[in-house]
């Protein structure tokens, strides 16, 4: 039996090594350890033996099974090895070909537009703040001389949350130190205003606040010039002896830089804001090139900005004595403004992630904006 044994082990090795294919060692494994097997079938007799007979069989059919089970494992890796060297000397690459490079990314143009933001108002002497996008009632409306009855507290209009204590997670915090602050409403920010008031307490009321303030906000709202999240910037100044007249010349300042042309002209249309008092909105005068509205001359007028004095009660609210500082305000749309800029007509497409519309209107990442070289591409 021990003979038997020796010689199939020896008859099964010689056929492992002769095998010259994956698929002729797959015959040897199945011929040997498949159902119908030899080496099986040894391995079933173990069943009917006496234990004297296993004792002495046993480890002789065991060690057959495991020489067997290596040297095909071997033989395989061995197989592989050699149609991997096989395939790597006939595979060659020809250096000297041009590469195939992928499409470069693009900056997208909100990016690039609060890039340019950033680099006009920094000449003018001003910061960049930020906020949070989900604020507390009290920063997103209150403090800003917003009534409980007015319009834009709708439903309809704001995005409200669930209140801290129902939250997941434990609730959201917000701003500590005014009475029953922990009951307040949370919302989607519906502008970048509430970032005015923060400023002005970081500041703590007794010193001079120059900042800009772009970022995201959320309305309920979607067409082709609404999205229900979309991108604005606020400004604000406050200081003592600041005038409607600082107003006006600093947004003049900017819409010349911003669009880089000298004969922008402003016009100012009283209106009404909560926040300011008194109110205007910004129109800019357009001319019409070949069927287009480009900025510029004074052909028409287009509305583009929010602005006026800060109220009162906002700046009480930001910690300051309205009695010894005044201060103006103003907010646009950067989505817009990067519209009217760079001639694109549906705000939808902003948002939709289309790589072709990306690679049309969209910047390198080395068009850095500066006035010196010009705050466009």
């Amino acid at each position: 039996m021990v003979t038997d044994i020796d010689t199939m082990q020896a008859d099964l090795l010689a056929q492992i090594d002769a095998a010259a294919t994956p698929d002729a060692i797959e015959a040897v494994r199945v011929a040997a350890l498949g159902k119908a097997g030899c080496v099986t079938g040894l391995l079933k007799t173990l069943g009917g033996m006496n234990p004297e007979e296993r004792q002495t069989q046993g480890p002789h059919i065991h060690g057959l099974r495991e020489a067997v089970t290596a040297a095909l494992a071997d033989r395989k890796a061995a197989l592989e090895r050699a149609a991997l060297d096989a395939r790597l000397a006939n595979e060659t690459l020809d250096m000297t070909l041009p590469a195939d490079t992928p499409p470069a990314g693009t900056i997208h143009p909100v990016s690039q537009v609060m890039d340019e933001l950033a680099e006009i108002f920094a000449d003018l002497g001003f910061a960049v703040a930020t906020g949070p996008e989900i604020e507390d009632d009290w920063h997103n409306f209150t403090a800003l001389n917003i009534p409980e009855t007015h319009p834009a507290r709708a439903m309809h209009d704001t995005f409200y949350l669930e209140p801290p204590a129902k939250a997941a997670g434990g609730g959201l915090a917000v701003a500590a130190g005014r009475a029953g602050a922990e009951h307040e409403k949370m919302v989607l920010r519906t502008h970048t205003s509430p970032v005015q008031i923060r400023a002005m307490r970081a500041a703590g009321g007794n010193q001079p606040v120059r900042i800009i303030a772009p970022g995201r906000t959320y309305r309920s709202d979607s067409d082709a010039t609404h999205t229900p999240m979309f991108h604005q910037v606020e400004g604000l100044v406050i200081d003592k002896g600041i005038t409607l007249g600082h107003l006006k010349w600093t947004l003049e300042t900017f819409l010349k830089a911003f669009f880089e042309r000298d004969d922008v002209v402003l016009r100012l249309r009283p209106s009404y804001f909560p926040f300011t008092e008194p109110s205007a909105e910004v129109d800019v005068g357009f001319s019409m090139v070949n069927g287009k509205r480009v900025i510029g001359g004074s052909e028409g007028w287009m509305e583009v900005l929010g602005s006026g004095m800060v109220h009162r009660s906002v700046i009480e609210a930001g910690g300051y004595d309205p009695n010894e500082w005044q201060g103006f305000a103003f907010g646009c749309g950067i989505d817009r403004l990067a519209m009217l800029k760079y001639g694109m007509d549906d705000l939808r497409a902003f948002f939709d992630g289309d790589i072709r519309w990306l690679k049309h209107y969209g910047f390198s990442a080395f068009d850095v904006p500066t006035l010196s070289g010009g705050v466009g591409a």
